[in-house]
């Protein structure tokens, strides 16, 4: 089933159990965390902590003594990522494998992948975004010279900046899914998890197709889901991308073509933001903390309810809490 704007794509939550990871940072590190995760920051009052925030799943807190805890569903892959990239080390009673999901062939990361990924499923304002990006073995190099490699550590404007130069490098698409239709096929009973297989499977049709008959080695979805139940989510349609398609959660540490792909997803989730922006009149925080409430709240004294529906995800919390706060200030 095809439900997105033409020309434009947009995703989640991690369907992983909750788990708690500590790392450990110097000063350089922890800033650059802090840096990273600026638009997420929450507020949180507890002892030692000079740090926190939450996005995408994770909770992640900083301390006065350089550990820093990740939590929730996406909690140790967001930790994994930070640990990998800046060579801090795991807690000894968070070391787990690098990745779960299919066993992966060896020398993947030199083969021709086409990976997708997606973002936006954890933020209250804003799309869900669904990229898929084809990398064939002999520019897996150009891939990681564009900055790639290490996607997930890159920050929201360098990314803007090598996103263009990714979209001319390398067949891809790219979907954005409206927040008014988010909120009418979620309150009809579909999961995330369902949207996230049907835009992933849709993604990976458009970019087959502009392959025009060159097959990748393998098909690298970045997991969100089992392969079973990923393939119940999109059971109905008419065609159901199964060929040498491995899932695995961490696949941007995988495969260029994943890196790329979360790249690509996440610069048209800002796009789309920048966009909402301008209806809304502010800048639209990220994430589902606080600063969400806060925003969310003004916005629904200044345009209404209808409007606010039509730049989030109606179903999250922050709904009923933005109107608990916009209730008070009508009462003052």
């Amino acid at each position: 089933m095809s439900f997105l704007r033409t020309g434009r794509i947009c995703t989640g939550w991690k369907d992983e159990k909750m788990s708690n990871t500590v790392i450990k940072m110097d000063t350089v590190q922890m800033q650059r965390l802090m840096d990273h995760y600026a638009d997420s920051r929450v507020e949180r009052r507890a002892p030692g902590v000079v740090f926190a925030a939450k996005t995408g799943g994770a909770a992640i807190t900083a301390y006065k003594s350089g550990k820093v805890m990740f939590q929730g569903a996406a909690g140790e892959a967001e930790a994994a990522k930070w640990a990998s990239s800046a060579g801090a080390e795991l807690s000894a009673a968070a070391k787990k494998p690098a990745a779960k999901g299919d066993r992966l062939p060896d020398g993947l990361a030199r083969m021709s992948v086409l990976g997708s990924d997606e973002t936006g499923t954890g933020d209250f304002f804003g799309p869900v975004t669904v990229a898929a990006c084809y990398v064939p073995a002999d520019k897996v190099a150009l891939a990681e010279e564009l900055g790639v490699k290490d996607s997930k550590m890159l920050n929201d404007p360098l990314m803007r900046r090598i996103g263009p130069e990714i979209k001319a490098a390398f067949p891809n698409s790219v979907l954005v899914l409206p927040n008014e239709k988010y909120n009418t096929v979620q309150a009809s009973g579909w999961s995330q998890g369902k949207i996230k297989a049907l835009l992933h499977n849709q993604a990976l049709r458009h970019v087959l197709r502009k392959l025009d008959g060159e097959k990748p080695d393998y098909i690298l979805i970045d997991q969100f889901a089992e392969r079973g139940i990923y393939y119940r989510h999109i059971a109905g349609e008419p065609e159901i991308i199964r060929e040498n398609v491995l899932f695995s959660t961490k696949a941007e540490n995988l495969h260029a073509s994943v890196a790329c792909a979360s790249i690509l997803a996440r610069v048209a989730f800002l796009e789309e933001m920048d966009r909402l922006s301008g209806l809304a009149g502010t800048t639209l925080p990220k994430g589902a903390g606080k600063p969400v409430d806060e925003a969310a709240a003004k916005i629904l004294l200044r345009k209404g309810d209808e409007f606010l529906a039509s730049i989030t995800k109606r179903h999250f919390a922050n709904t009923g809490k933005a109107a608990a706060l916009a209730a008070k200030r009508r009462t003052r």
